[in-house]
């Protein structure tokens, strides 16, 4: 964690590090990093929106026009890597849903960490995350929970919403992080919101534990 800047007699707290880590095959999960970064940029956060790495094959995101067009939208987003997140002192994590968990090219990446992990650089930081499916009960929260078991691994703080504000409620009542039931629509006013107060109360807590 980072300490304090000193100047003069002044004592200024660094500003938090946040990594908005996400997947996104066809928009909706890049969405919310941006929604996030929004948020938590207004809340004094230095803030990384990363993409991880993509696994699945050129030739098959070729096939797929939606697929495809995500892919060039989000070109100019910065690929993560392992010193990004030894550089953060918060995480924020979004994925798709995939059969209850993360997407595979999320998990592909966090086995890339374990050099970190095994040096203690992932612990102590501060993890949050968000998912979508197409449907609401489509495993939502299960990909939430176990993203919060590897968290857990690398002895990150868990730092959930749970019921802290009203948006929680408007967007359909998900504790464990912001979930967004996705059919190629644009975020919802409600989303937004959740989000946004997810993302403000990760830098806030993150802040408190820094100071």
């Amino acid at each position: 964690m980072p300490g304090q800047v000193h100047a003069g007699d002044m004592t200024t707290p660094s500003p938090v590090k946040l990594a908005i880590v996400y997947y996104s095959t066809y928009g909706t999960n890049h969405a919310m990093a941006q929604a996030a970064a929004e948020a938590a940029r207004a809340a004094g956060a230095e803030v990384r929106i990363l993409k991880v790495p993509e696994t699945a094959p050129q030739a098959v995101i070729d096939t797929q026009d939606a697929w495809k067009a995500q892919q060039e939208r989000s070109a100019d987003v910065p690929t993560a890597t392992p010193a990004d997140l030894e550089w953060a002192d918060a995480y924020l994590f979004s994925t798709p849903t995939r059969f209850g968990g993360a997407a595979s090219q999320v998990r592909a990446f966090i086995d890339t960490l374990g050099g970190l992990w095994a040096t203690g650089k992932l612990a102590n930081k501060t993890f949050s995350a968000m998912t979508s499916a197409q449907n609401p009960n489509g495993g939502q929260e299960t990909t939430l929970q176990t993203l919060y078991v590897t968290a857990m691994h690398w002895g990150s703080i868990i730092v959930a919403p749970g019921y802290t504000d009203q948006a929680i409620f408007a967007s359909g009542g998900n504790p464990y992080g912001a979930s967004v039931t996705a059919n190629g629509q644009p975020l919802t006013d409600e989303d937004r919101a959740t989000i946004a107060h997810q993302a403000r109360r990760l830098v806030e807590v993150t802040a408190k534990l820094n100071g």
